[in-house]
């Protein structure tokens, strides 16, 4: 309740019943001069409403009640005979009854010390502090973004060794009983630059700027990217103006400067002023020379003699051959904070076939977290090696910012930004630096923007040795479709895909040939087209066979990796007591998911009845008790290994096998019972099959290698982030919608606080079963007040079916 209920034109008995109890009960308290009585001869002699001394009589045996009240029966016979509140107000007033007058009129909660915006150091101590006057009992309550601080309900929020998901917009709300107040909105932004100032700005006097990361000289070529960053710390938040050639940059107002296509106008000296109401500061000034473009090449005139002859224009036919083929297949379905997806499932398990047809070493995996992924994506790098084609193949949630490609793991925050996911380009660089012969990337993934994230990646160019093949299922700023076939769901790119996998062209045509039969799909048409980017010249196909002269230690490592990764415990029959003998067996399905089945292969005469199954897994795997041991593979959750198990077995399906520390160890029991015996007789074996498939890679451990997928926010990384600390907390897309500028009651930053911070731009695959889906992104920006700040999701139904085989409902 803001404001004053004396300023209400209302009856005394229109009062909320909780309030004129707690005025009752200090009007029956209190001292001398200022009771009840006294308040009732004042509205006689000054307030009109005169009260008979038999009125008076019966308020008084109030008391006589076991809850009964004078001071209650009083206001009732006042507001009875029309006392309003603001009357009642004023004779408290004048009876001088302090705590009955502020129950009606409660203090204005006035902020007195604003928290402050700052910009501080990755491991420093911030201590933001909001500070307000007020009556009875003041709380505080810190919020980061749209979500409450935990134990952030002291006028100081201190936090200890900050790093970046600390950043963001902070506000704290003060109420009493009645009435609240918000602070106004600070920003926290954390630079992390890993020791770029060795130690000597983490004790910056207050109210001082110090600048720990100043820009670079650059040479450039005409068509490049110019990137230059300036990174400070200080309190009051630092601003920043960047110059050139002594002139103010328009655009120039954020710690990254940008162009994004330079010409020889964009050379000179620049540097940026940093500063607050306090202080001023100056980046060092760098010199950014900007040269033509070379399109000369060197040669002799024996090296253009023949370059015009018709018989050299042919291309050779000899056929290309690959020293070895590697493939890493990664689907990710079970998002913790993100719809669930269903084709990768499907995607993966094709591809792998088509692929080990074309005689490649797969590995096959779904469900990774981050570490798992870059631990993955470690092991594969270590397969490859000169002249070997590597195909890596991505399935799930991504997005494209500024040209680069992002794989979002099961276990990213919502939102996401770069830090969370595995940057495409930064491992192609480490591809090529095995001098492959062939590097695939097919990407099956949204490519639209993300808002949230305003990470700029500065990467090495890639080598120019003509081997690089992307196909991404859809183009950029455009999301990925799955489609469902008999209670399954497909990709469309793998769809299309999987039908022309095993021809034998050239990659490049074959890709073509999908997209072209991507275009005449009238389901997707206008909403999903392939692109394929190649630096290819060679006719190199997926179909060239392996050519090895000389086994080298590289192949035979490969071959040994690649073995662990895909080794099965050995069948093996139990023998127990009463002489019942049990198969145990195991296939893969993924190279991190395993079937086990179980059936009964000797039973003596004399017992009857004789059942078994398996249990007790380790608690690090995902095996679902009420999915175990089941009669057909399809109740387990596996359906793409029906026709390839052995029938008339109970099966148990075991995923996330990457997470396994320890042996896999399980429990087998039988239970049976003799004839004319009705008493059930138990044995139980346990069994420990070793480490089962990729488990032997031990992927689950934090991530453990030099590599690095994604951006490194430092001034030697590959990346700096333009508003680090973006505002908003993550919010999850099942709340209830809000008001467009509140969250929860919680005040959005203004428009000038919060330009530089982006709500999440989701990307969504997601396909609800029997219809196609395209997930809508509806995430405002926070001075929009026309949209809503919870994405809402939206169907488009496309009523036609799909050659008929692929059928889709219409809704």
């Amino acid at each position: 309740m803001a404001g004053s209920l004396a300023a209400a034109p209302l009856p005394i008995n229109r009062l909320a019943e909780p309030l004129l109890r707690k005025l009752s009960d200090s009007l029956d308290r209190a001292a001398p001069g200022k009771g009840w009585r006294d308040l009732a001869q004042l509205a006689g002699s000054q307030g009109g409403v005169r009260l008979s001394s038999l009125e008076l009589e019966q308020c008084s045996l109030q008391v006589l009640e076991p809850e009964g009240s004078p001071s209650r029966s009083l206001l009732q016979l006042m507001g009875e005979r029309g006392c309003t509140v603001q009357e009642l107000t004023e004779l408290l007033q004048t009876l001088e009854h302090s705590e009955a007058f502020q129950c009606l009129s409660p203090p204005s909660i006035k902020i007195v010390v604003e928290p402050e915006s700052q910009a501080v150091l990755s491991g420093q101590m911030v201590k933001l502090s909001c500070w307000a006057a007020g009556y009875p009992l003041l709380h505080y309550q810190w919020f980061k973004g749209g979500k409450m601080v935990p134990h952030g309900n002291s006028p100081e929020l201190v936090l200890n060794q900050v790093n970046a998901d600390d950043a963001g917009f902070y506000i704290c709300r003060v109420n009493s009983d009645s009435s609240y107040e918000f602070s106004r909105w600070a920003q926290l932004d954390v630079c992390d630059i890993q020791g770029a100032c060795h130690g000597s700005c983490l004790e910056v006097p207050e109210k001082k700027i110090h600048i720990c990361i100043h820009p670079q000289s650059q040479n450039l070529i005409v068509g490049e990217i110019l990137v230059l960053q300036c990174g400070a710390i200080g309190i009051p938040m630092p601003q920043y103006q960047w110059y050139r050639n002594g002139s103010p940059l328009t655009n120039g107002d954020k710690k990254v400067y940008m162009v994004s296509c330079v010409d020889t106008e964009h050379q000179g000296t620049y540097w940026c002023r940093v500063y607050n109401d306090q202080d001023n500061q100056e980046s060092k000034k760098v010199k950014v020379i900007i040269g033509g473009k070379s399109i000369a090449v060197e040669c002799t005139e024996e090296d253009l003699s023949g370059l015009g002859r018709p018989e050299l224009k042919e291309q050779s036919t000899e056929r290309q051959f690959a020293v070895d083929k590697v493939a890493l297949l990664m689907g990710n379905m079970s998002y913790c904070h993100h719809p669930k997806l269903k084709a990768p499932l499907v995607d993966v398990y094709d591809l792998t076939n088509l692929l080990r047809q074309l005689d490649f070493k797969v590995v096959s995996l779904l469900d990774l977290t981050e570490p798992e992924m870059r631990n993955a994506v470690d092991e594969f790098l270590l397969l490859l090696d000169k002249g070997v084609y590597g195909l890596l193949y991505y399935a799930g949630h991504g997005y494209e910012n500024y040209g680069n490609s992002f794989m979002v793991p099961i276990d990213a925050p919502n939102p996401y930004r770069a830090t969370n996911c595995l940057c495409v380009q930064n491992i192609l660089k480490l591809m090529q630096e095995k001098d492959t012969g062939l590097n695939v990337f097919l990407l099956d993934m949204c490519r639209k923007r993300n808002e949230y994230d305003n990470t700029v990646l500065i990467l090495d160019a890639l080598k120019v040795t003509a081997n690089i093949v992307f196909g991404y299922a859809t183009c950029q700023g455009a999301e990925a479709f799955e489609i469902q076939q008999s209670g399954l769901a497909n990709g469309i790119f793998m769809k299309f895909l999987k039908e022309r996998l095993l021809e034998d062209k050239k990659i490049t045509v074959l890709l073509d040939g999908v997209a072209e039969d991507m275009g005449k799909c009238h389901l997707t048409k206008g909403k999903q087209a392939l692109e394929i980017r190649s630096s290819l010249s060679e006719k190199r196909a997926l179909t060239d066979p392996i050519q090895q002269t000389v086994t080298s230690v590289e192949s035979l490592a490969r071959n040994l990796q690649w073995a662990k990764a895909h080794e099965l415990p050995e069948s093996m029959c139990l023998q127990f007591k009463c002489g019942v003998q049990i198969q145990l067996g195991f296939a893969a399905e993924f190279s991190n998911v395993m079937i086990v089945y179980t059936r009964i292969v000797k039973k003596p005469e004399e017992i009857a009845v004789c059942k078994a199954y398996v249990t007790d897994f380790p608690l690090d795997l995902d095996v679902d008790p009420k999915e175990a041991n089941k009669g057909t593979p399809e109740e387990t959750g596996s359906y793409l290994l029906s026709k390839d198990l052995p029938k008339h077995c109970l099966y148990t399906r075991i995923s996330s096998l990457q997470k396994l520390k320890e042996d896999l160890t399980f429990m087998v029991c039988l239970h049976y019972e003799y004839e004319g015996v009705d008493d059930v007789v138990d044995e139980r074996k346990v069994v420990n099959i070793g480490k089962p498939l990729i488990a032997k890679l031990r992927i689950h451990q934090g991530y453990r290698k030099s590599r690095c997928f994604q951006s490194c926010c430092g001034p030697t990384g590959p990346c700096f982030t333009q508003s680090p600390g973006a505002g908003a907390a993550g919010y999850c897309p099942c709340h209830h919608s809000h008001q467009p500028h509140s969250y929860a009651g919680i005040p959005q930053p203004s428009p000038a606080s919060s330009a530089s911070v982006l709500q999440p731009a989701k990307c969504h695959c997601s396909m609800i079963p029997n219809s196609l889906i395209a997930w809508q992104s509806k995430w405002p920006y926070p001075s929009d007040s026309n949209r809503s700040n919870i994405p809402v999701e939206t169907t488009d139904e496309l009523e036609s079916d799909f050659s008929g085989s692929l059928r889709l409902s219409q809704q």
